[in-house]
């Protein structure tokens, strides 16, 4: 047993029995490093990544590959969802290296931390032009006894290169309306009009793009923005990516026609996606959007929610050693668990055959509207989702008795922020008290078990807090309280919020270049300070600060926190307009704002009275992305201020400025822009 069984990290853990002599990121390792004067091996991944399982297998299980470690290196195993810092500068220097990224990540360092060569994933032997890993060690290991200036100038290089990329870019602007509407459109002109998204394979799904493209089309009417949108919610939705029978998406499809999936799920993924299908809903009132929305909310809420009222992390792709077991079908198994009849009608809906559709079995899909697929079998579309909506629990429960998926139970700050904010929209939407319920028990959660004595971590596991938190907590739980506060009215919501972002620009602002760096000036000291800029599969965590800054300042009229979300988005202006795809969630939650202005709408009078709450449910079924929302219980705020509380009505406004107030729901329906 290595140095990981005192760790928390269940990607960690699975190493702590390895031959390998790991060590956790910190003082110990880098001392010892520095000491013997030997190089470090550093390995980052988490632990639903199917490469990382079998590196793991092939190489740090292997008893010969773990001498050669042990004997000429220090290592080091990192779970990148714990140190996105730690994650983010070695993985912006292996794509320096070569040309790409992903995980595994396989670093060498000197003492120091500085990278001189890496890769992601080595086999044990030599194949599809990659050295075997003990080629690859024997090799580093040489260079370092016997060309160490060679590798002293590459890592002397490398660091310069990370911190000069560290710089923010110069090119300020205004994102005026016109400006955002060419973005949509940049974005539009890569659509897959066939199987919706953007680009080939393999497809993320794109859920802030999509969700900027939607705020432009419903502004400006454009029928083809529509298209982009609602053809890209239909496509995922109908596809393997989506889990037909247990709600949630899968990561990311391997083809371009979201068939095949990457089969973890990730806590981020459908924190964002069940939002996109809430606001899908909100804009079209098509039903599956809603329905796909609630899936994924119920799924969350039934296999990834903590008994505390956190949310776990990820669910590993595979189950038994196998990518995909879990959730693959065949066709005589749906047979089994729903009777002749109705399983063959499931079966051909759902594209279960005796052939199957990936590897000899069935990845459950919609290829085909079921209302076609009732007309082939002479039923009644009504008739046929009678059948599925019985079938689906059944279904699950066949599948619940399978070995299950692992499960990262490691609740992060940062990532529960964005799922607090997707129960909330929902809960607002739908005018669900279930979901209100568990966005308000995960904003205790977070403000209580996350920040014990007032200081936020990042990780929790098992009762136990740990490392200090990063931008991208600060935001995204001041984010997913500010969300909370508007579903639930809760006003300590919205004060927590207020204090995590004046305690984010005390500790993460960059009083020179402008906007927020991702560690905080206290934290701890590494090669280079990083800062993500750029959305990728997560929104960036400055991204997040100029959303959560923007809405603070507007909730409480603060000028000053107004301005500071402001100076991000203008700092990137340049850069936003030349790669639009790199900056979906700055434009959909910043930028728009910015143009906008956002709606204000106060409410005022009992929640019991029946008027008061039918206006709650007008709001909510609402298309209205940027929009802050206040009522009496609230008070005092600046939006209710002076307003008669007791009073059943409701103020829509304008930078404070506001019209006669609204008494009727139906008059509210046609009033709200």
């Amino acid at each position: 047993m290595n140095r990981l069984a005192q760790e928390t990290s269940p990607y960690l853990l699975q190493h702590a029995h390895n031959p390998v002599d790991w060590y956790p990121w910190g003082p110990e390792a880098f001392a010892r490093a520095r000491d013997e004067d030997r190089p470090i091996f550093l390995s980052i991944g988490y632990s639903a990544c199917h490469w990382c399982h079998v590196m793991e297998r092939e190489s740090f299980e292997d008893e010969r590959v773990a001498a050669l470690l042990n004997e000429s290196f220090v290592s080091i195993k990192v779970d990148r969802e714990e140190r996105p810092d730690v994650d983010s500068i070695y993985m912006q220097a292996v794509q320096m290296m070569t040309g790409h990224g992903g995980w595994p990540m396989s670093m060498f360092l000197t003492p120091e931390g500085a990278p001189f060569f890496g890769g992601t994933y080595f086999p044990p032997e030599d194949r599809h032009g990659l050295p075997s890993f003990s080629l690859v060690l024997r090799q580093i290991a040489a260079a370092w006894r016997d060309r160490r200036g060679d590798v002293t100038t590459a890592s002397e290089e490398l660091r310069r290169a990370l911190v000069e990329s560290s710089v923010p870019p110069s090119q300020k602007g205004n994102l005026t309306r016109d400006a955002l509407t060419a973005a949509a459109n940049s974005l539009a002109a890569g659509f897959d009009p066939e199987f919706g998204g953007f680009g080939s394979a393999p497809k993320f799904p794109p859920s802030m793009s999509l969700d900027f493209v939607m705020q432009v089309a419903a502004r400006t009417g454009d029928p083809r923005l529509r298209q982009v949108v609602t053809h890209t919610l239909d496509q995922m939705g109908a596809g393997g990516i989506y889990d037909q029978i247990g709600g949630g998406f899968h990561r990311y499809s391997v083809d371009a026609k979201w068939l095949v999936p990457h089969f973890e799920k990730m806590l981020y993924d459908n924190a964002l996606l069940a939002r996109l299908y809430v606001r899908g809903w909100q804009w079209t009132k098509e039903p599956r959007y809603a329905r796909i929305a609630r899936e994924t909310l119920d799924f969350i809420a039934r296999e990834m929610r903590s008994p505390e009222g956190g949310f776990y992390s990820t669910l590993d792709a595979d189950s038994e050693g196998v990518e995909g077991k879990f959730y693959v079908w065949t066709r005589a198994e749906i047979l089994k668990a729903l009777g002749h009849e109705d399983g063959e009608i499931v079966a051909r809906l759902f594209d279960a055959s005796d052939e199957g559709n990936w590897e000899g079995h069935s990845i459950l899909n919609l290829p085909r509207e079921p209302e076609v697929v009732a007309r082939e079998l002479g039923m009644e579309p009504e008739v046929l989702l009678e059948i599925v909506t019985r079938a689906r629990p059944t279904l699950l429960a066949a599948r619940e008795r399978r070995v299950r998926p692992g499960r990262d139970e490691k609740i992060l700050a940062g990532w529960n922020g964005w799922m607090l904010a997707a129960f909330s929209e929902a809960a607002l939407a739908f005018d669900s008290d279930h979901y209100r319920e568990i966005a308000t028990a995960n904003a205790d959660f977070l403000l209580s078990r996350l920040r014990p004595e007032g200081r936020l971590l990042r990780s929790w596991k098992d009762g136990v807090g740990r490392i200090d938190a990063l931008l991208e907590d600060f935001a995204g739980v001041a984010w997913g309280l500010i969300a909370s506060f508007e579903a639930t009215q809760r006003r300590s919501d919205l004060d927590a919020a207020l204090e995590l972002a004046r305690e984010m620009i005390e500790r993460f602002g960059d009083a020179e270049g402008g906007g927020f760096w991702d560690t905080p000036h206290d934290g701890e000291p590494l090669i280079t300070r990083p800062r993500d800029l750029f959305d990728n599969a997560t929104p960036s965590g400055n991204s997040l600060a100029a959303a959560t800054l923007l809405r603070l300042g507007a909730y409480f009229d603060d000028r000053e926190l107004e301005a500071e979300g402001k100076k991000v988005v203008e700092a990137m202006a340049g850069t936003v307009m030349r790669v639009p795809s790199a900056f979906g969630f700055l434009l959909s939650q910043a930028a728009e704002w910015i143009a906008g202005p956002p709606t204000e709408i106060a409410v005022t009078g009992s929640w019991e009275d029946v008027d008061v709450r039918s206006f709650w449910q007008v709001i909510g079924e609402s298309y209205l992305p940027n929009r802050i929302l206040a009522s009496s219980t609230a008070a005092p705020l600046p939006l209710v201020e002076g307003k008669p509380l007791d009073r059943a009505a409701v103020w829509i406004c304008e930078r404070y400025s506001c019209q006669e107030p609204i008494s009727d729901p139906e008059q509210l329906r046609s009033a709200l822009p």
